[in-house]
């Protein structure tokens, strides 16, 4: 027992804590530790007893998984998921919420302090970045793109922009690239030209979108070979991913950076533009199309 552990203080924290121990659990602890990490999306609505009936286990094994991460005990745990919930369902709100918080925690600070405070947890996530990236998959992640004829690109809510970016650097390729945005809700649909042996390349960190894992199990049922850029290996979009690329932005006054993950998607393209550069000198070399 840990009880003397504070607890997590967000869903994302208890994830990291999750990962780190996950070995060290006993076999109860980590089906309970698997299926909070698959559903921590929806735990916010389900009663103790759903928890313990989907993982096989007795409702005392859910408490001591809520204790042994610094919680008193089931509905402590489920109140922090409850709150994400509520962030998501009113962004604004939440956004409001933690620039209070921010302005209550200290003196007032001046607009340049701020940047440079934000700006410093983003050149740490960077250098984390540099540190951890032998541990993905990227030579992967690189052949399966190079491979593709058709590439498609996943990412909702704050992954959006990381998956437009990609969707304009890749149109540099003759690659065939569809970028899956929801428009109109629409997302189901766009994504009904996928072909076995495309790739997907999906973008999701904690508390991940559920419109992302949905198609994300969609286009892995039709056949779609899968990229996942996302934070480790307990996220879902890891278990059905044939490369996974790690990274983990860091965040200053309760918002998150994207400068790791933005450069993580500019190297992958780069690394991408490089390996098409010498297969087509390769191909120009053997005379290949002439």
């Amino acid at each position: 027992m840990r009880t003397a552990t504070p607890s997590p203080n967000s869903v994302e924290q208890l994830l990291k804590a999750l990962e780190s121990e996950y070995k060290g659990l006993s076999k109860q602890l980590k089906r309970i530790g698997k299926y909070i990490e698959a559903h921590h999306a929806h735990l916010g609505l389900e009663g103790i007893q759903d928890v313990a009936t989907a993982c096989g286990v007795q409702p005392s094994a859910v408490v001591r998984f809520a204790k042994h991460f610094g919680f008193s005990g089931f509905a402590e745990m489920q109140k922090m998921f409850r709150q994400a919930i509520a962030e998501q369902l009113a962004p604004d709100r939440n956004y409001q919420t933690r620039i209070r918080d921010g302005i209550r925690t200290g003196v007032p600070l001046a607009s340049v302090d701020i940047a440079q405070e934000f700006l410093k947890a983003s050149v740490d996530g960077i250098h984390t970045l540099m540190d951890s990236l032998a541990l993905s998959d990227l030579d992967k992640a690189v052949e399966l793109l190079a491979e593709a004829e058709s590439i498609w690109l996943l990412g909702m809510r704050r992954s959006f922009p990381v998956a437009v970016y990609l969707d304009y650097a890749l149109q540099h390729t003759d690659k065939r690239i569809f970028l899956v945005d929801g428009m109109g809700c629409m997302q189901q649909g766009q994504l009904r030209s996928l072909r076995a042996g495309d790739v997907l390349l999906a973008v999701s960190f904690p508390p991940y979108a559920a419109e992302t894992l949905d198609l994300f199990r969609h286009a892995h049922a039709r056949g779609g070979r899968i990229i996942a850029i996302t934070d480790c290996r307990l996220s879902p979009l890891a278990e059905l991913a044939q490369a996974c690329l790690f990274v983990q932005d860091n965040a200053r006054f309760g918002f998150r950076s994207l400068t790791s993950t933005i450069g993580l998607a500019q190297s992958l393209f780069i690394a991408l533009a490089y390996r098409l550069e010498l297969n087509r000198a390769d191909a120009d070399f053997l005379g290949v199309g002439r």
